[in-house]
């Protein structure tokens, strides 16, 4: 019996039980595939004189000029578009990046508690890599994509030494900002309330804000402290919590412009006034805050930009393996809540 010849990429995943995408990047030593697994794929690739061609890279990444925009929403998780308002600006910002560059756009729906679903989008060829934006279960579907070795780029602050792409705004400055406002405005006891605890994101928030205390010679009250998960819902419970252990604060800072509404809500309905009594700052700037009832005094994302940097830099890696991490800075918008 005659031995098939190893020829193209497919030979190679052949022999190495692996996705022809997974044999690409290991023969371009993507730091996306473990080593052991990129070694195993080399050797075979070395036994055979087989060398990737850039034709052949090109085809075996598939090239279907479609990003998939992973969302927990459509797999039974419950969604509401009023409480998903982010993710849906992003959106905008990401259609603006794909008409530029001529790329397609799939809505993923993605299951917060397994990644099965990823490598099915990928090597059927539908897309050529998916933009995240998501809150639960983050750390544990970021580790599922790597160590799959999917091409992605996260909404989000990096971990160290992370190995893929991110885009974020300046989360440390925007809760120096917004707290520092409050300050400058005479506010004494200032309560902050955080998305989901365990998000960098919310730590670096609140990182912001206990700075601007420290500046002032201020601590940190736990009384004055809660966290919910960016949903009206949540910022109106919270806000009910803090003015029963705290009754005397007279501002907050919340991480998210719809839990700042929810926020406003229980204070009105409490008896007291915004901004007379309580100040309220919340942040993203989305279209929500503007347009609220009481316009609402928020730290602002350019999450228009951020959707557009996300296809650039998620196509460029998907190019050239480049990782990218970036930044963008934020401001302070003031309005009538604050």
């Amino acid at each position: 019996m005659t031995t098939k010849p190893v020829q193209t990429i497919e030979d190679i995943a052949r022999l190495a039980n692996v996705s022809k995408s997974t044999v690409s990047r290991a023969l371009n030593n993507s730091s996306l595939i473990p080593a052991e697994t990129r070694e195993r794929i080399q050797e075979i690739a070395r036994q055979h004189n087989f060398r990737l061609n850039a034709p052949a890279r090109n085809l075996s990444m598939r090239q279907s000029h479609t990003l998939g925009f992973v969302s927990y929403a459509c797999s039974g998780v419950k969604f509401s578009a009023a409480e998903d308002l982010f993710s849906l600006e992003v959106l905008g910002g990401v259609s603006e990046g794909l008409r530029a560059v001529g790329y397609d756009l799939l809505i993923v729906p993605a299951d917060p508690h397994d990644a099965a679903w990823a490598p099915h989008y990928i090597e059927s060829g539908r897309v050529d890599g998916f933009i995240l934006i998501i809150s639960m279960r983050k750390q544990r579907m970021i580790n599922s994509l790597v160590q799959m070795g999917m091409p992605f780029i996260l909404w989000g602050v990096p971990l160290p030494n992370s190995s893929y792409c991110t885009v974020c705004g300046d989360n440390l400055a925007g809760g120096r900002l917004a707290t520092e406002h409050l300050l400058r405005a005479g506010r004494q006891r200032i309560a902050f309330i955080g998305g989901p605890a365990e998000e960098t994101e919310v730590q670096h928030r609140f990182g912001g804000y206990q700075m601007a205390l420290q500046s002032t010679g201020r601590g940190v009250d736990p009384l004055h402290v809660t966290y919910g998960d960016y949903s009206y819902d949540s910022g109106a419970v919270s806000m009910r919590g803090l003015l029963q252990a705290a009754p005397d604060l007279d501002a907050v800072f919340v991480s998210s412009d719809l839990m700042a509404i929810g926020a406003i809500d229980s204070i009105k309905k409490s008896g007291r006034r915004v901004p007379d009594d309580i100040a309220v700052v919340g942040f993203d700037d989305l279209l929500i805050a503007r347009y609220n009832n009481l316009p609402l005094t928020t730290i602002r994302q350019n999450v228009t930009l951020a959707g557009r940097l996300m296809v650039e830099n998620l196509i460029r890696y998907i190019q050239t393996g480049v990782i990218t991490n970036v930044s963008l800075p934020v401001e302070l918008v003031v309005r009538e809540s604050a």
